[in-house]
């Protein structure tokens, strides 16, 4: 008997005041991007690391066993259950450390602790080696007595953890997957990377195809390691997706979805009017991505077993 899925695509418009708030949030990342003095890492972990950590979290820095990363855990998260959170950066910028106010904010609305991985950037270290990290992270949690996890990434980072579900390892489980803003194909075919219509008020093109061919360094970009639309396994745990409508990758995540579903995946689409790549991580700011957050925290924990 056939695998019957389920696609549970959601818009969300913007009001005027939200709208408001966003070009403010946009004029400050502007702002940030043309007067921070630094190397291009340090300027975007400094962007990164302006979301909040939550109140009631524990920060506990990780490095061994070849595994670097960071502890966020919430006061009397179960020692059983955890995030494994995946950050972006086009595979060449991003670190734990800056990630851990994002990651705070799932921890806090989930009540599980969420470990923060920093796995090796591009170029000194290209595909397949932040694929290899992930699913070592994955095999590292198991042997910390983590017998189930969630995956939780934003861009690159939630490429990388819906990639390491076609890994060979089974443990811990997977009890579901929420990302934000998935870069999914980096052999951009989607229609809205192309398209005239898309206004994407982060990214060029000419950004996302000189990061592909850095990372990639001559691979295959259908590779489902790299482009994980291009494999979707046959067996899938609950997958949320959170995308902006004015983004490059608008397809990558609506043909994900439906391509999982159509192997039987339980899938929630949720499309975001008006707003940036990853607009999560502003959740000081916009009250949209507070209640993004909110409703994939409330994806997460529907899911646990």
């Amino acid at each position: 008997m056939a695998t019957t899925g389920h696609l549970l695509v959601r818009e969300h418009p913007l009001s005027a005041e939200g709208s408001a708030i966003e070009q403010t949030v946009l004029a400050g990342i502007g702002q940030h991007f043309a007067s921070f003095e630094g190397s291009r890492r340090e300027v975007y972990d400094a962007m990164l690391a302006k979301t909040p950590i939550s109140a009631g979290i524990d920060l506990q820095e990780v490095d061994q066993d070849g595994i670097r990363g960071w502890w966020v855990r919430p006061t009397g998260a179960p020692s059983d259950k955890a995030i494994l959170f995946l950050h972006g950066g086009c595979y060449m910028l991003g670190s734990a450390e800056a990630y851990r106010g994002f990651a705070s904010q799932v921890a806090a609305r989930t009540g599980i602790a969420a470990f923060v991985l920093d796995y090796p950037l591009a170029p000194e270290h290209p595909f397949p080696a932040a694929y290899d990290a992930c699913s070592r992270a994955r095999q590292w949690l198991a042997a910390q007595g983590i017998a189930q996890i969630a995956l939780v990434g934003d861009s690159a980072g939630g490429a990388l953890a819906l990639a390491i579900l076609n890994h060979e390892t089974k443990y811990p489980a997977v009890a579901s997957v929420a990302v934000f803003s998935p870069w999914l194909d980096l052999a951009f075919s989607g229609h809205s990377f192309h398209s005239p219509e898309t206004h994407d008020p982060i990214f060029h093109p000419h950004v996302l195809e000189d990061a592909a061919t850095t990372y990639l360094s001559g691979a295959n970009p259908q590779d489902g390691r790299a482009s994980p639309l291009y494999q979707i396994p046959e067996w899938l745990p609950p997958v949320a997706i959170q995308v902006g409508r004015d983004e490059l990758l608008l397809d990558d995540a609506r043909r994900y979805a439906q391509a999982a579903a159509e192997k039987g995946g339980q899938v929630n689409l949720d499309i975001f009017e008006g707003l940036h790549h990853v607009f999560q991580s502003s959740v000081a700011e916009l009250p949209a991505a507070r209640f993004a957050l909110d409703e994939a925290a409330a994806f997460l924990n529907t899911n646990w077993s």
